[in-house]
């Protein structure tokens, strides 16, 4: 960007973020965390219609996206690098930002099943291994969906999936569905269902017969640790 971009475009954004209401919404997303706008109009001290204005706001600047998942539409910042920015003005104010507090119950939210693939925290963590393990990529126009890199075909075949098989599958292959306990996401799509269906065949984990909850077993624990480097599963 040069300096006259810059110059027509800083006061802008600036001035989005200096709104109260909505700097209260994007500090509410800083964490990494999605959040409906109702959630976010209750943090803004706005009614709902309101909150929906701010953040088309936000959404125009390029400061927040927005992804459905299923009747709802959660908001997150749209990049690192606004996380980045709100951080220093965080040092620049020398206010602390306040944690994201949980309210799924406690075995709902360390692992349980999403439609037919691993949600919770134990989804949430098996993702983020595979993509910081450069397994899979990111692709289309919202980097939502995934690909499988050849070292994540074969480190998952090695770890018994049946790669081509997933893929010939008539569905959508992976792609990041956001998790409705950690506001992160988790793997869905063809590869998520044969991931669950590999730990329950593995008995990785166990599912509980009157909920989605899932139990991750000893053998679990170690086989998740040694082939993903899952250490909190």
């Amino acid at each position: 960007m040069d300096v006259d971009t810059a110059g027509a475009a800083i006061p802008s954004i600036a001035a989005a973020i200096g709104e109260p209401a909505r700097a209260r919404m994007l500090y509410q997303l800083a964490d990494g965390r999605a959040r409906t706008s109702t959630e976010l109009a209750v943090v803004a001290d706005v009614s709902p219609s309101t909150a929906s204005v701010h953040l088309q706001r936000l959404k125009s600047e390029r400061l927040v996206r927005v992804a459905a998942q299923g009747k709802c539409r959660y908001y997150s910042l749209a990049s690192a690098d606004v996380a980045a920015a709100l951080e220093a003005l965080s040092v620049l104010a020398g206010a602390p930002r306040e944690a994201f507090v949980p309210t799924a119950p406690i075995r709902l939210r360390a692992a349980r099943t999403c439609y037919d693939h691993i949600a919770g925290t134990l989804g949430v963590e098996l993702h983020d291994r595979l993509v910081a393990l450069e397994w899979v990529r990111a692709t289309g126009r919202n980097r939502t969906d995934y690909d499988l890199t050849k070292a994540g075909v074969d480190a998952l075949e090695r770890a018994g999936v049946d790669v081509t098989a997933v893929q010939t599958r008539r569905r959508r292959f992976a792609f990041a569905c956001l998790d409705w306990s950690e506001r992160r996401p988790h793997l869905g799509g063809a590869l998520g269902a044969a991931l669950l269906d590999l730990a329950l065949a593995r008995r990785w984990v166990e599912q509980d017969l009157d909920s989605r909850s899932l139990e991750v077993t000893v053998r679990g624990r170690r086989e998740m640790h040694a082939r993903f480097g899952l250490h909190s599963s």
